[in-house]
Formats: structure tokens, C-alpha cells, sequence
């Protein structure tokens, strides 16, 4: 037979220990996935929370955008571990918005696409201008303003100046 004894002083240390153990690994653990978390809310001024109706429409509200109640379509998108150069591109729009993609590589995200009614220059045009937001955790991680024509146009989500727009919707010459 095989006797071991143990005082209890060193049981409760190998206790401590454990738990400590256990408590930092939980803690590797959330700060790992965290590493994927979006942006803070309140940064630069902006709510970046998105988690419901009411706080999408209030995100694209801060840029003055009025779009549909209801969302024209949301999708599921994941976000590729490789960029290729469409994303890169797409990418360069996020972070002139102080957003960037690269951290959510491989992410699962919701699309959420809302009709804007109020883009200068297309105020009669149903359905043409979308709004785009790019939901992860409930925060609005990316998205952009997109027209939906065949010569369309993307950018970012603050609203455009008027003589910009003009220039760009004037009819072409024949």
C-alpha cells in the first residue's frame, strides 16, 4: 500500500492555486474574443450600437441619412480571411470612417441594407440609394452609402455636400 499525507495548509495553496489558474485561463479566453470586438460606442462622437431597429435608424440618423423603417434586405456575410483587392478597396472606405475590417477577417456579420430617401439629388428615386450596415456583436462595424445603378457609387456614411453631388448627376453630353 501507498500512503500519502498531505497537510492542510497545502491543500488550500493548491487550491489558491487552481482557482488563480482557472481565473487567468477564463481570462486568456474573453480576451482573445475580444480581440474581434467592434468599435466603442461613442467613439468620435458617433453610437456605434446596433443591436436593434431603433438604434440602426439612430446610427444613420447621426449622419443625417432618413431611410425606410424596415430594411430593404439582410443578409449574413463573412468576412474573408484574405482580402482580395475588392476588399481592400472596400476596406479603404472603413477606415476613412475610422472602421477597419481587418480585425474581423473571418467574421460572421449581418448586412443590414436600408433605402435612403433623402440622398441629394435622388429624393424621387425609390430604391436607388442604399444605406449598408455592417453588424457584428451588435455594433455597427463598417457599411457604407452605395447607389444601386449599374454606374452606381460608394462612400462612406457622412452625407454629401450638395455641389458635389450636382456635378456628379448632371446628365452627360451627347
Amino acid at each position: 500500500m501507498f500512503f500519502v499525507s498531505v497537510k492542510s495548509s497545502t491543500l488550500k495553496t493548491v487550491a489558491v492555486i487552481a482557482a488563480v489558474a482557472i481565473f487567468v485561463s477564463i481570462g486568456g479566453i474573453y480576451a482573445v474574443n475580444k480581440s474581434k470586438s467592434a468599435p466603442v460606442s461613442n467613439m468620435n462622437g458617433i453610437d456605434y450600437k446596433a443591436a436593434t431597429e431603433e438604434e440602426r435608424l439612430s446610427f444613420l440618423s447621426q449622419f443625417g441619412w432618413e431611410v425606410d423603417e424596415e430594411p430593404a434586405e439582410v443578409k449574413e456575410v463573412v468576412i474573408p480571411t484574405e482580402f482580395d483587392d475588392v476588399y481592400n478597396q472596400y476596406n479603404v472606405i472603413q477606415k476613412e470612417q475610422k472602421l477597419d475590417l481587418e480585425k474581423f477577417k473571418g467574421a460572421r456579420v449581418k448586412c443590414w441594407s436600408y433605402n435612403v430617401k433623402n440622398y441629394p439629388g435622388y429624393e424621387t428615386k425609390d430604391s436607388v440609394i442604399r444605406a449598408n450596415l455592417l453588424v457584428f456583436d451588435g455594433v455597427v462595424i463598417g457599411g457604407d452609402i452605395s447607389s444601386t445603378e449599374l454606374s452606381g457609387f460608394m462612400h462612406t456614411f457622412d452625407f454629401p455636400q450638395e455641389k458635389a453631388i450636382e456635378s456628379t448627376t448632371q446628365p452627360e453630353s451627347t
